[in-house]
């Protein structure tokens, strides 16, 4: 068993906001600015990172376009994309690259029931090894389709933003240099990830961008 915390609920949330808020002035101060910080759990399975491949490097508005037309195609399942097979998913609108990466999911075998079960280092170990399946996409995952409270994924360009605005750093943190930050937040990582992510939609709505 994983042993660690899963969040389920936004009183879990809550609790370890406030547990953050506590341990370092400047969260409360983010959090107090920010409001209050959501659940964002979302279904885990095939679907979940089929949908992460089909969103990289485009648009919202074109992954929902692709998104929508995989949908009517039925593609929502393992067997279905290998059915599809690359003239199948060509047709839905997805690029060469994506073809691979969305035949490779289809053939990977994943226990996706199993991975609940597993430590947080293994479910990354598990999914990195998919081609198209970056560490990014495996810690996103955990986060948010797993509910696992103690991970963090630093690698994401809005966490570091809203790091270098929360700390006042004098630049944006790197990968490694946040995941070494993000330690001090255990056991309640994924709940920092919350609060940067909405930390950085207030930034944004402050500086007036809408992209």
């Amino acid at each position: 068993m994983s042993g660690g915390r899963i969040i389920t609920t936004l009183d879990d949330v809550e609790e370890g906001m406030a547990y953050l808020a506590r341990l370092d002035p400047r969260l409360a101060t983010a959090w107090d600015v920010a409001g209050p910080l959501p659940l964002r759990r979302t279904d885990d399975g095939f679907q979940h990172l089929f949908s992460k491949i089909v969103s990289q490097q485009v648009s919202t508005a074109s992954a929902a376009a692709i998104w929508a037309r995989i949908e009517a195609a039925g593609l929502l399942s393992e067997a279905a994309v290998r059915a599809a097979g690359e003239d199948g998913l060509r047709a839905v609108g997805l690029s060469r690259q994506k073809i691979a990466y969305a035949l490779a999911l289809a053939d990977a075998g994943i226990d996706y029931a199993g991975l609940r079960d597993l430590p947080d280092a293994e479910i990354v170990r598990i999914l990195t090894e998919v081609k198209g399946i970056g560490v990014w996409t495996a810690e996103i995952y955990g986060m948010f389709a797993l509910g696992r409270a103690d991970m963090f994924a630093p690698g994401d360009l809005a966490l570091q933003i809203a790091a270098q605005a929360i700390f006042d750093l004098p630049d944006r943190p790197t990968e490694k240099a946040l995941r070494v930050m993000a330690e001090d937040w255990s056991p309640w990582r994924s709940v920092a990830a919350r609060l940067f992510f909405t930390y950085y939609r207030h930034l944004k709505g402050r500086e007036g961008v809408t992209g």
